[in-house]
């Protein structure tokens, strides 16, 4: 929490008069569920970030990139010399929800603090009492910071917290119902849903912080991965999901149209797979509550792709690869084999310009997924070693243009550019525990 959602780069921005950050909150009037201060933690995966595997719960330690230096998540143990223990209650919040440490400094907003300002006040001490009672101590000192000393300073981040950073807790929105509420401040708070599917400016902020924008959650690109859309959008968003598709993806990682990957594997893990079920409805109903920002035509499914790669897979590039590589978890009809083996024929992902996603996802795979405690039987292996850029620009335009699909092109030089940039994901099943 206190520094880091993955790779959220971070820029400086100049101007505007400097104004009070105490300013006062709404009160939160969703009344939300109270289920203790680690359910709080779930809530907001706290230990994605500030856990690495084989390490001590919540002693930091995970390296984070930025465009001028990588930074590292802070321990937010209750030890008192190298962790949060000599924070008080309105420490902890002002650095929960304002991005300002107990000694003054600014906190990189990689902490998704624009988000945590939403937190409502019985939310922040559920888990200060978490944190301060419940997790065990660890004696670690911080790692230090790769940005260069020229760049350290952190007094224009104060400028940037005034023109980005909201300053009042979550209100809940008339016209709407107790579950709607609910789930948009899972998603707008603790979620921090938008860190990684909203559009960011030119100072690295998030376009938007609520549904009264359309840029919310329209899907970015993020460390070599498209974070797609969450809104209505029929080819390249939620349009085609039904509530129930959200709530099995969410709570068990995979249903009828596709699986989690890259970051988002981590907030299945750790987060969302743990919420209540009441929760995970009331996000599912907020975010099928948010209207396609673009209009897309229904996709046109034919069964052309499938009939020449039964007669002659060799004879379109790509084809080859795919019927030797892909065709068996995911079908020579490009349905696959739901809900553990996603379908490629319609399926968002595959239907978006930006390829980033697809071409990371054949290179380097994915982290296991692990739900409950228990990993997923089936994960995406990797193809760097055994496929060159031409053969994977080549297998994903067969697929993207495949059974209907009609997007655009892969390139080889988006393959080797990614490939230059990115590492193979671990085969190893890791379990973040919270104690």
């Amino acid at each position: 929490m206190l520094s880091g959602v993955k790779t959220v780069a971070w820029s400086v921005v100049f101007g505007l008069m400097l104004v009070c950050a105490g300013c006062q909150r709404a009160a939160l009037t969703v009344s939300p569920p109270v289920s203790g201060g680690d359910y709080a933690a779930r809530t907001a995966d706290c230990v994605a970030c500030h856990s690495i595997p084989g390490g001590e719960a919540f002693a930091g330690g995970l390296k984070m990139g930025t465009p001028i230096g990588a930074i590292y998540s802070t321990n937010i143990t209750p030890d008192p010399e190298t962790g949060i223990g000599k924070y008080s209650l309105a420490d902890f919040d002002r650095a929960l929800r304002q991005g300002i440490a107990k000694d003054g400094h600014r906190l990189y907003p990689a902490m998704p603090y624009p988000s945590y300002a939403k937190l409502s006040d019985a939310d922040v001490a559920a888990l200060y009492g978490f944190f301060m009672k419940e997790a065990p101590p660890v004696h670690q000192a911080n790692r230090k910071t790769e940005i260069p000393p020229v760049l350290r300073t952190r007094w224009p981040l104060a400028i940037w917290d005034v023109v980005f950073a909201p300053r009042s807790s979550y209100a809940a929105k008339p016209g709407h119902d107790t579950a709607w509420n609910r789930g948009a401040y899972l998603v707008q708070g603790p979620g921090h849903c938008g860190a990684c599917h909203t559009p960011r400016g030119l100072g690295q902020q998030e376009k938007a912080l609520d549904e009264s924008s359309p840029k919310y959650l329209a899907g970015a690109e993020l460390d070599g991965w498209y974070a797609p859309s969450l809104r209505g959008e029929v080819r390249t968003g939620l349009g085609a999901w039904s509530q129930t598709d959200i709530v099995d993806f969410l709570k068990h990682g995979h249903n009828r149209i596709g699986a989690p990957f890259g970051s988002m594997i981590d907030v299945v893990n750790n987060s969302t797979s743990y919420f209540s079920d009441s929760d995970i409805q009331a996000v599912a109903t907020y975010l099928k509550s948010l209207p396609a920002t673009t209009d897309q035509p229904s996709l046109a499914k034919d069964t052309t792709t499938t009939a020449a790669m039964m007669n002659r897979p060799s004879a379109q590039p790509g084809g080859a690869v795919y019927a030797g590589y892909c065709a068996s978890c995911h079908g020579f009809d490009g349905k696959g084999f739901a809900p553990y083996m996603p379908g490629l024929a319609g399926n968002p992902v595959v239907l978006h310009d930006n390829p980033s996603s697809l071409i990371n996802l054949t290179l380097n795979a994915s982290i296991p997924l692990v739900v409950a405690g228990a990993p997923d039987a089936y994960r995406m292996p990797q193809f760097r070693q055994q496929l060159s850029d031409q053969d994977i620009a080549d297998v994903l335009t067969f697929i993207r243009k495949g059974w209907g699909d009609q997007a655009p092109s892969v390139t080889t030089a988006q393959v080797a550019k990614l490939r230059k940039r990115t590492d193979p994901a671990s085969d190893q099943v890791i379990v973040l525990k919270m104690r």
